[in-house]
């Protein structure tokens, strides 16, 4: 076979995403993947703007977070601090708003809230807001009540920058896999094993969600980022503990827990199945995959690459055999 069929089917695997050329991945809760639009819908950014500064000074910042019922976000406590460093239960910002259920910050998808109230855990480095408005449409993380081990693995979703260097935050929601490797009174190790050995949480990922997904289709959260070494980097951040304040948590939520949405997958209007989130959400991953909404994607259409690859090579070999002056049509590369 002669190099242009090689070259046309490469390019055509290319095109419907079998093949992945160096370089293109997409990088950020450091050296992690770009999370498809509908899925992880309970992933909150938290927008501070207007922090008052120790010189007198305003500054803006942000934080990630996870939806835990219709009306309380989870979030690190450090994310609300006064201007002497001092954790705070009360907003700090003049204006904290919250945006969940949008892997997109640029689409209108999902809502915008305002934080009227905070919560300050007394032992860990945990935070509970409240929305001025509840969120009924999207299946809230469940809180995990037992001791994580070591080896556990959980997942990581936060809206932080893709690197300790980077200022400029990314406008799409983030993923990576971690694994449990040591436990504490109040905080857990959690090192990344997906995309990559240095996949690590960031800058602005603070109160990021690491959960672990079940088979019925729920999230269940088992710490909330806290701190650690510049990232990108190998080993262990800390994580600070669900378990242990689960039922402090449940004493402030109270009721609001039990008016969550079920986190089991539902049908949309069409009638095909779709995650907790309602029509529009991506296909379930695979379980233990470990791949983000472009690999999914990928994996979706070998068949059709394959395929498209064959009738490729054939039309070209036809070409060649052809009588000179034929007329042939060119086949668009869609």
């Amino acid at each position: 076979m002669d190099r242009k069929p090689t070259n046309l089917v490469l390019a055509l695997l290319v095109l419907c995403g079998l093949v992945v050329l160096p370089g293109t991945a997409a990088h950020a809760v450091a050296n992690g993947e770009s999370v498809a639009d509908g899925r992880y819908r309970f992933a909150v950014k938290l927008t501070m703007t207007g922090i008052p500064t120790a010189d007198g000074g305003r500054r803006n910042s942000s934080c990630s977070g996870g939806l835990i019922s219709p009306r309380w976000v989870l979030t690190a406590g450090h994310c609300f601090r006064d201007e002497h460093d001092k954790h705070v239960s009360r907003p700090v910002a003049r204006k904290t708003t919250a945006t969940v259920g949008r892997a997109d910050l640029r689409s209108d998808a999902g809502h915008v809230a305002t934080v009227i109230a905070v919560r300050q855990s007394d032992s860990a480095d945990v935070a509970l807001a409240e929305l001025d408005k509840p969120i009924t449409d999207i299946a809230p993380l469940r809180l995990n009540r037992s001791r994580p081990r070591v080896g556990d693995k959980v997942r990581l979703t936060g809206f932080g920058l893709l690197n300790g260097e980077s200022t400029q935050e990314p406008s799409r929601l983030r993923t990576g896999r971690f694994q449990v490797t040591s436990v504490r009174e109040d905080v857990i190790g959690l090192a990344g094993t997906a995309p990559r050995a240095d996949t690590s949480p960031c800058p602005h990922d603070s109160g990021g969600p690491y959960f672990s997904e079940e088979a019925d289709g729920s999230a269940v959260v088992v710490a909330v980022v806290s701190h650690g070494p510049i990232c990108p980097h190998t080993g262990a951040d800390l994580g600070g503990r669900i378990d242990t304040v689960a039922r402090w948590i449940t004493s402030v939520v109270g009721k609001d827990l039990k008016a969550s949405p079920s986190a089991r997958p539902s049908k949309s209007a069409a009638g095909k199945r779709s995650p907790a989130g309602g029509a529009g959400a991506a296909p379930p991953r695979a379980p233990d995959s470990g791949l983000g909404g472009l690999a999914t994607y990928q994996l979706a259409v070998p068949v059709v690459a394959l395929a498209a690859g064959v009738v490729g090579v054939a039309a070209l070999r036809r070409r060649r055999r052809a009588p000179r002056g034929g007329v042939h049509r060119r086949r668009s590369g869609r």
